[in-house]
């Protein structure tokens, strides 16, 4: 959870989100929820080389899906190398057959996002034998990227800032001050202790956005095959990360011939 005390915190206006409806010319479809917990499981057909049935798990809030556009939507989002150079989502990997995994952050300076940051760069050599790109996006500037990277090492090749939250607006992501410090979906946190005080051991506050309306955006995790979605999960709370092993499943699936 977020070292900062509530009281420290500014209440921000709430901030409209885009609504992503599905699209008719859609290559995949959702199904309905299959429980009213925080999360449900849908089923994602896609064709690779092969009918193949890949498993989708999505927040409850985004059941009906993301639009069959939504690749070519978040491709036109720009946001920036942790080095400060501008760059869209669409030249980060191969639009046409390229897989990456696009991890969203809260932002740089959440203790549990150094967490989530040092089991993907752990992780990054199970990516990379499979062909996919790792992609972590967090929110902050530039300079608040680097702190994160040159003390938990993660590669700046493959770390990003979204100062304006764009990608985390078009992809509906949540966002407010009980999601950030209230939901029950954070208590996970406590099963992951040792792993987040390992990952802390170098933290700084220094991260945090100065925009501190911004430590109340929620993260999630995205898996894409070219432009086209095949694994969406919204962090419910902070913390609320999505299972590493359940992303690696999606991606062999998906690379298999």
């Amino acid at each position: 959870m977020s070292v900062l005390s509530a009281q420290a915190l500014a209440f921000p206006q709430p901030r409209f989100l885009p609504s992503l409806s599905p699209s008719s010319s859609s290559h995949y479809s959702l199904t309905s929820p299959l429980s009213s917990t925080a999360s449900s499981v849908g089923i994602l057909s896609t064709k690779l080389g092969k009918e193949r049935t890949l498993p989708l798990l999505v927040a409850r809030a985004s059941a009906s899906g993301f639009s069959g556009s939504i690749g070519h939507i978040l491709g036109d989002v720009s946001i920036f190398t942790a080095s400060g150079e501008p760059v869209m989502f669409k030249d980060l990997w191969d639009q046409k057959e390229g897989m990456a995994v696009v991890a969203l952050l809260r932002h740089f300076g959440c203790p549990c996002c150094w967490e989530l940051a040092s089991t993907l760069k752990e992780s990054k050599p199970l990516f990379d034998s499979a062909g996919v790109k790792l992609i972590a996006v967090g929110v902050g500037t530039p300079n608040k990227a680097r702190i994160l990277a040159e003390r938990l090492t993660f590669p700046l090749d493959c770390l990003y800032a979204d100062l304006d939250r764009k990608a985390y607006d078009v992809l509906g992501l949540y966002y407010g001050f009980g999601r950030t410090f209230f939901n029950p979906a954070s208590a996970k946190v406590f099963s992951r202790f040792e792993s987040l005080q390992k990952a802390v051991k170098n933290y700084t506050i220094e991260a945090t956005p100065d925009d501190r309306s911004s430590v109340l955006q929620q993260g999630g995790m995205f898996v894409f095959k070219g432009n086209q979605l095949l694994y969406a999960r919204k962090d419910e709370g902070t913390g609320d990360h999505a299972p590493l092993d359940e992303i690696l499943d999606v991606c062999c699936k998906a690379t298999v011939p």
